[in-house]
């Protein structure tokens, strides 16, 4: 039996008009999906996006990634849902694996790819880029990114403020994702930088309750949603 493809299919950031013609067409042919959720609920905004595409009777598996940073019960998750891939391409199947944004920008995709590329490197893995969460808050804040010989850094907020600096130093703008956690600590810093008042919080972009916060500055007191960036740009 021939093995079926492993599709990694970016799905947007979460406006669900933010999918892309191919992975819609990939979606409707595939015989099943793979979506990634906490251990804790299974609940996937992915898959409420991509719902309206798939053909009727599609199965949607959840791959289930514990919360943590303990690198043995990761490789162990990594490990038991890559066989689960592998088990379902065995059987000749085309399998999609859904994640929101794109699949090799902080996704779950990237370490999933890795973990069956390990265990069975002739399974064919395609991938299809989605639109990144950046992008779509820049658009929503009309906030330009770079341009002419700018450049531009990508960076996570999930350990703080580390690294800040120096990405502040190297580059015209600083997209900073994952920064509910560390939020205070953050702004301290680009306080200190004096870059609180031109900089752009983004929280639950592309969604019925998205929120766009200028000058943050002026809100130091907020909490951000899980699903929040920031958008830090030096004056032109």
């Amino acid at each position: 039996m021939q093995t079926g493809t492993l599709y990694g299919i970016g799905v947007g950031p979460g406006d669900p008009e933010l999918i892309t013609l191919k992975a819609i067409n990939i979606l409707q042919k595939v015989s099943v999906v793979f979506a990634a959720s906490s251990t804790k609920n299974s609940y996937s905004l992915a898959e409420k996006i991509v719902s309206p595409h798939l053909k009727k009777g599609t199965p949607v598996i959840h791959l289930g990634f514990p919360m943590t940073l303990e690198k043995k019960t990761l490789e162990t998750a990594w490990q038991d849902n890559a066989a689960k891939v592998i088990s379902a391409t065995k059987q000749g199947k085309d399998a999609a694996f859904i994640t929101l944004g794109d699949p090799l920008i902080y996704s779950t995709f990237g370490y999933l790819m890795e973990a069956v590329q390990k265990n069975d490197p002739e399974i064919s893995i395609k991938i299809v880029p989605g639109i990144t969460s950046y992008h779509a808050a820049a658009a929503a804040a009309k906030q330009v990114i770079a341009k002419a010989e700018e450049s531009f850094t990508v960076m996570s907020g999930a350990l703080g403020e580390g690294n800040l600096q120096k990405a502040i130093e190297t580059s015209d703008t600083v997209v900073m994702l994952k920064v509910y956690r560390k939020y205070r600590e953050i702004l301290d810093t680009l306080t200190k930088f004096n870059l609180a008042d031109q900089s752009v919080l983004v929280s639950r972009c592309g969604l019925d309750d998205e929120n766009i916060i200028k000058d943050i500055a002026k809100h130091r007191d907020i909490m951000p949603h899980y699903l929040s960036m920031l958008l830090i740009r030096k004056q032109d």
